[in-house]
């Protein structure tokens, strides 16, 4: 960690938001020169600090730490380089089609690989008029379900959120042949499944 640049970090944060140092300081329980200190990379906040601080500016707590809201690299967005995250502790999804830095539950979220269906996660999956038609076969216990299906076409996605007890079934609305479809196993992972 670099103090002089978090301190810059800082200060630019404060700043951006229109704060002043007492502000912050009242905000955090701290004295103004305390937050006066870590702009001027004299010391850094502790480590108790971290948390509320960066939620007052609206950053990560490592990103305060490295001094740096480095952008990420424009890409310009397309659904074939598509990243699924999946919280472990709370099941929250989060899809990315450029890359990113994702935490939920105070992890970092990292993507998940796909792999090719198996027999336990295999679907069928049959043309019903203008949609997909999607069943299989997969346990649906609280322990071991399909946390959620998701296709993925040229310029849209659809996804589909499962719940343990449902029925292992369910249609994908008037999208377009082709795409991708993925099964989200709770234990097991991310599948590809062939259309």
């Amino acid at each position: 960690m670099n103090t002089q640049e978090t301190g810059r970090l800082l200060s630019r944060l404060r700043k951006e938001h229109g704060l002043t140092q007492r502000q912050v300081a009242e905000a955090l329980h701290v004295s103004a020169q305390a937050v006066s200190k870590w702009e001027r990379g004299l010391g850094c906040p502790d480590v108790s600090l971290l948390a509320p601080l960066a939620g007052i500016f609206g950053v990560s707590a490592e990103r305060l730490l490295a001094g740096s809201l480095s952008p990420n690299d424009l890409e310009v967005g397309n659904l074939k380089k598509l990243k699924i995250y999946v919280c472990p502790d709370c099941g929250n999804i989060v899809t990315a089609a450029a890359a990113g830095e994702f935490h939920c539950c105070g992890r970092k979220l990292e993507p998940l690989p796909s792999r090719p269906t198996d027999e336990a996660h295999g679907a069928v999956v049959q043309p019903v008029e203008e949609d997909l038609y999607v069943t299989f076969s997969h346990p649906m216990e609280k322990g071991h379900f399909i946390r959620f299906a998701l296709w993925l076409g040229m310029d849209r996605m659809l996804l589909v959120r499962l719940y343990p007890e449902q029925g292992g079934e369910f249609r994908i609305p008037n999208l377009r042949r082709g795409g991708k479809l993925y099964l989200c196993c709770s234990r097991d992972g991310l599948f590809e499944v062939p259309l």
